[in-house]
């Protein structure tokens, strides 16, 4: 596949700020000023993420739980991945489908993801998540194409996290069934980015940067954005996420923007990948500065985190949550002989009835979807 790259002033626009982001420059005064407002700025987010804002957490998660009630009431949505190829081009050191990692590789052919979906159906789901590893060769644009026409017959809502792809691709995607793309950037510190990314499309820092551009362009309903904290200064790549999705909801204000919070987690043949530590508390802090800053984007908080975590950031300024999740090949329902090997290590293995009955013990609601797909004639 050729990277066709599109003409966007949004990366300089983000590269510029991070450089100018000291976040031990804030003071008591400037956090207190941001929380007292209704809509924060630029820089009130950036107040909100520094060290020094740790201090008024208790603040920030009121505020939090306020503007989460006042914008999507008590909604928790709920979804669930489908992995359904572990194959990947890129060399990433820090992923567990890395290519030159040693794992058990599988690719589901459509019959067995068939059988997969069917199977997640069943738990009464209706929003599904599709990803794959990173390789053209192995997961094509048509493969995924039939893999969402597949997901469309059971499932409402359906979301793709693959390789970047061009414009065209993500309309021809668009067409098959899918509306919804996930991206993370991994870190917005290209430097950094490099000495991560050292095989692969995946090595060129822009085309990845503005695949959700390219998605949108493309005819996507939404996108989501995220950063793997832990891989470079968190605080910097919380901000450069924020700030990045900020810019493209003021680009295309009908988007719908979600935010996601992946800490690394350790993978096959490297169980000591969490090296760089961030604590449930700076994790808490994230979550809270990110509802502050984006009152209407959902933030999704992943079955990385242990599910005491989950169960109250979901009260508090979480809106959606992943259930019954396996990050393995033909998982759901055993129906490939070479199951795959999992991506990484996951923290919360409850199943899809066990978190739908936690949320409503909360007094709040599970929401399956809330979204109707409408195809062109």
């Amino acid at each position: 596949m050729k990277l066709k790259n599109i003409n966007s002033d949004i990366l300089n626009k983000v590269i510029n700020k991070i450089n100018d982001y000291d976040y031990n420059s804030f003071s008591d005064e400037d956090i207190k000023k941001a929380l007292n407002k209704d809509y924060l700025s630029t820089r009130d987010f950036q107040a909100l993420l520094s060290p020094k804002a740790i201090n008024y957490l208790e603040e920030m998660a009121q505020k939090a739980k306020e503007c989460r009630k006042r914008y999507f009431g008590n909604s928790v949505y709920m979804f669930t991945p489908l992995y359904i190829s572990n194959y990947c081009d890129n060399y990433c050191i820090y992923c567990g489908f890395n290519s030159h990692n040693k794992i058990k590789r599988a690719r589901l052919n459509f019959e067995q993801i068939e059988v997969e979906l069917k199977e997640i159906a069943k738990t009464g789901l209706e929003e599904i998540l599709i990803l794959t590893g990173e390789s053209e060769k192995y997961s094509n644009i048509e493969y995924i194409g039939k893999a969402c026409k597949l997901a469309r017959k059971y499932f409402n809502n359906v979301g793709i996290e693959i390789y970047p792809v061009n414009v065209e691709d993500y309309k021809y995607l668009n067409s098959c069934g899918a509306d919804y793309v996930t991206i993370f950037q991994e870190t917005y510190n290209e430097e950094k980015y490099q000495k991560l990314h050292l095989e692969g499309h995946k090595k060129v820092f822009s085309y990845r940067f503005n695949s959700q551009e390219r998605a949108l362009m493309g005819g996507m309903r939404g996108v989501a954005f995220g950063a793997l904290l832990g891989l470079d200064d968190f605080r910097k790549d919380t901000f450069s996420t924020g700030y990045h999705a900020y810019l493209l909801q003021k680009k295309y204000p009908h988007a719908e923007i979600s935010i996601s919070c992946p800490r690394l987690r350790p993978i096959i043949n490297n169980l000591k990948i969490e090296q760089k530590f961030i604590s449930e508390k700076d994790l808490f802090q994230i979550v809270c500065a990110y509802r502050l800053f984006l009152p209407f984007a959902n933030i999704t908080i992943s079955t990385r985190e242990k599910p005491n975590f989950r169960d109250n950031i979901i009260k508090i300024a979480a809106t959606k949550i992943s259930a019954g999740v396996d990050t393995g090949i033909g998982a759901h329902s055993g129906c490939s002989n070479k199951k795959g090997d999992e991506q990484f290590e996951i923290a919360d293995r409850r199943t899809v009835a066990q978190i739908f009955e936690k949320i409503k013990s909360e007094n709040l609601q599970p929401v399956m979807n809330d979204y109707i797909y409408l195809e062109d004639n």
